[in-house]
Parts: structure tokens; C-alpha cells; sequence
């Protein structure tokens, strides 16, 4: 059983009492420890357990702030203790209290976990050290506490940037769709009109050079709303992301009349279309900066998956990215490429010098990641 424990009232009356579980198997110098705490100014409950079963009733019993510990007991050593209190997930800070301990085992305890150590000798330091032992230790209780929140918080907003991304895609779908079914279909509709309207226009009328003039318009219409849906979700990626690459670097070598190199390896086996996607999306985002921004003369996109990485490499030759412009609040097309491809697993890498032109590096592991392996379909329409 474990004594009647020792009840000290001094102290602020508002503050609640420092309880103090003593593992001592000594009477006498357990009331030494009693009246040395006495002098402490604050109040305490000290409770006496002297084996390793009653230290493990003593924690089960109650909550505890401290645990001081002698060094030799009956049979066991208080790194026997130690053992036993850190296997709790909430578990307090100990403290060593001995009589006679080397140097070597006070470094060991030190060493293990212990908040301090305090020779019976010196035992007017001992509220000071159990002050000081609690302090840290709620200190340490208190960062881990806000590192598991930040944790969490920066999982909630990946979690956030994966469903609005996913949400993107789903709405891009829905647009390519739309522009393909019902813009698509009337244009289609307005050039079979006109064509009727050109063939039996009377003779002088003017009519067919109005409708010649017309159906040029409506060439230029059907060919932006077919450039619209392409960029929106292309048709080519079921092709494989080799084509789909390419597709794009002619599209944006004719639209800009910028020279763009492709160098893309023989891919050893087929790609999860979720990884398809994370590539096709950063090649996309990276020409689109180019082209905004970088006032290239050319680009190279390089393409390959050895050792099991699929790499994606688009570079240009461009006056490069000025120090700082990545870390700027509101970069979100490249924390947007970073976030990707964390979520499939891999790393983006951006590396540019002022001048010398900058290259963006997506690598993707070719094992299923967090994005599984479905369809492109089935990523875009995920909730």
C-alpha cells in the first residue's frame, strides 16, 4: 500500500499543489525531503512509494508532476524507474536524489531522459531543482503541443490545396466538355448556314462575299474554342504523356514562335495516368511562365524515367527569376507545381541565376503514391 501522503498548504492558496511522487525507500530521508520542501514557498503533496510496483500504482492512482527518485533501492536502480515512467504517453519529469552516485551514472541518467540530479548533500537546492524541472518541462509540453497543432494545421491545408486542385481539374473537365458539346456543335451548326447562305445567294447580291467573310470569323472562333477545350483537359493525354508533351511544346513553339528542343527517352512502362497528369500540369504551368515572363529566345523540355523516377525538365535561356520572387506571398503557380507533386510523392526543384535562364525539375517516383493510380477521369471528377 502506498503511506498517507504529506499535504503542505503553504503558498498562494490559488495555486494548485505540486504533487510529488517520491520513490524512496528510506523513512527518514523521506521526511527530510518533507521538510526541506516545507521552506518552498509554494504548496505540495509528496507521496512515498519504495518499489517498482507501487511507483506504477502511484502514477495509475493519480496525476504527478514530479517523480524523485533515490538511485539505489531494494533490487532495482532508478533507471529501472525511468523505464517504467516514460513508457507513459503523458509521462512527468524525474529527478535523481542520491546519496552516493558517480559522476558516470549521473551522465547515463542525464543521458536517458532525467531532468536533473541533486546530491542528498546539497538538499537545500532541491525546491529549486524541482521548480526548474517542472518549468522546462512544461515548456517542452507546450512546443510539442504547437508543433503537433502547426502539423495538423499544414496537413488541413494540404488536404485544402489537394480539394481545390482536384476541383480545378473537375471544373476544367466540365468546361472542355461544354466548349466541345454546345459552343463546338453551334459553330458547326453556323458553318452549315452559311454554306447554304453562300450557295444561293442571288448572283450580285453581295451576299456570298458577306458570308465568305463571315465563315473566315467563324474559322477563327471554332479554332480558339478548340485551343480552349485542348488546354483545358487535351484529348492527347490519353495518348500517353510522351505525346501529350509534345503536343504541347508545337502548340506553344507555334503560338509564340519560340524554339522549344524536346528530348524525350522511350519511357520503360506505362505511367499512372494520376502521375500523367502532375507532369503534363507542370510542363504547362512552366511553358506559361516562359512565356509570360522569362523573355526567352528557346526552351528544352527533357523527359525520362530511370530508376524508377519519372523526370520532367523544362529550361529556357531567359533573363531567369530575380532572388526573392519565389518566396513572394502570391507565388502561387510554382507552390502550386510544389504542392502536386508532394502529393504524388515527389519533389519539384527550381533552379534559376538572373541572366542565365531558369529550369524547373518535377520527379515523380514511379510507384503508386498518394494519388493512386486511376484514371485521369476519375482524378478530376474525386470529391
Amino acid at each position: 500500500m502506498i503511506p498517507i501522503p504529506i499535504v503542505s498548504h503553504d503558498g498562494n492558496p490559488m495555486t494548485p499543489p505540486v504533487r510529488i511522487l517520491h520513490l524512496e525507500d528510506s523513512p527518514a530521508d523521506h521526511r527530510l525531503v518533507a521538510l526541506t520542501l516545507r521552506r518552498w514557498g509554494r504548496a505540495f503533496v509528496l507521496r512515498q512509494v519504495d518499489s517498482l510496483a507501487q511507483l506504477q500504482q502511484g502514477l495509475d492512482s493519480e496525476p504527478c508532476d514530479v517523480v524523485l527518485a533515490d538511485y539505489r533501492l531494494p533490487g532495482f536502480t532508478a533507471l529501472d524507474a525511468w523505464t517504467l515512467v516514460q513508457e507513459r504517453a503523458q509521462h512527468p519529469p524525474m529527478v535523481l536524489l542520491s546519496g552516493a552516485i558517480g559522476e558516470a551514472a549521473a551522465v547515463d541518467a542525464m543521458r536517458l531522459g532525467f531532468a536533473d540530479y541533486l546530491l542528498k548533500d546539497d538538499m537545500a537546492r532541491l525546491p529549486h531543482v524541482l521548480e526548474r524541472a517542472i518549468e522546462v518541462h512544461e515548456a517542452r509540453r507546450a512546443r510539442e503541443l504547437a508543433a503537433a497543432e502547426l502539423a495538423a494545421s499544414e496537413q488541413r491545408l494540404a488536404e485544402l490545396a489537394e480539394h481545390l486542385q482536384t476541383s480545378i481539374e473537375e471544373e476544367r473537365a466540365a468546361m472542355a466538355r461544354e466548349v466541345h458539346d454546345d459552343i463546338g456543335g453551334a459553330l458547326a451548326a453556323v458553318r452549315f448556314d452559311l454554306a447554304w447562305i453562300a450557295r444561293h445567294a442571288p448572283a450580285g447580291s453581295g451576299l456570298d462575299s458577306h458570308a465568305g467573310t463571315a465563315n473566315e470569323m467563324l474559322q477563327h472562333a471554332i479554332d480558339a474554342s478548340q485551343r480552349i477545350m485542348l488546354n483545358l483537359r487535351p484529348p492527347v493525354l490519353d495518348q500517353g504523356l510522351a505525346a501529350a508533351v509534345q503536343w504541347l511544346a508545337q502548340s506553344f513553339e507555334r503560338r509564340t514562335g519560340m524554339a522549344v528542343q524536346l528530348h524525350c527517352a522511350a519511357l520503360s512502362q506505362p505511367l499512372a495516368p494520376a502521375l500523367q497528369l502532375v507532369a503534363y500540369r507542370t510542363a504547362q504551368e512552366a511553358l506559361t511562365n516562359v512565356h509570360k515572363h522569362a523573355q526567352a529566345r528557346q526552351v528544352r523540355i527533357e523527359l525520362s524515367d530511370h530508376e524508377g523516377v519519372l523526370t520532367l525538365e523544362v529550361s529556357d535561356d531567359g533573363r531567369g527569376i530575380a532572388p526573392g520572387t519565389l518566396k513572394k506571398p502570391r507565388s502561387f503557380g510554382l507552390l502550386g507545381l510544389a504542392e502536386r507533386a508532394r502529393r504524388a510523392g515527389g519533389w519539384l526543384d527550381v533552379s534559376s541565376q538572373p541572366g542565365r535562364g531558369t529550369s524547373i525539375i518535377v520527379s515523380l517516383p514511379l510507384t503508386a503514391g498518394p494519388l493512386g493510380a486511376g484514371s485521369i477521369e476519375e482524378l478530376e471528377a474525386a470529391p
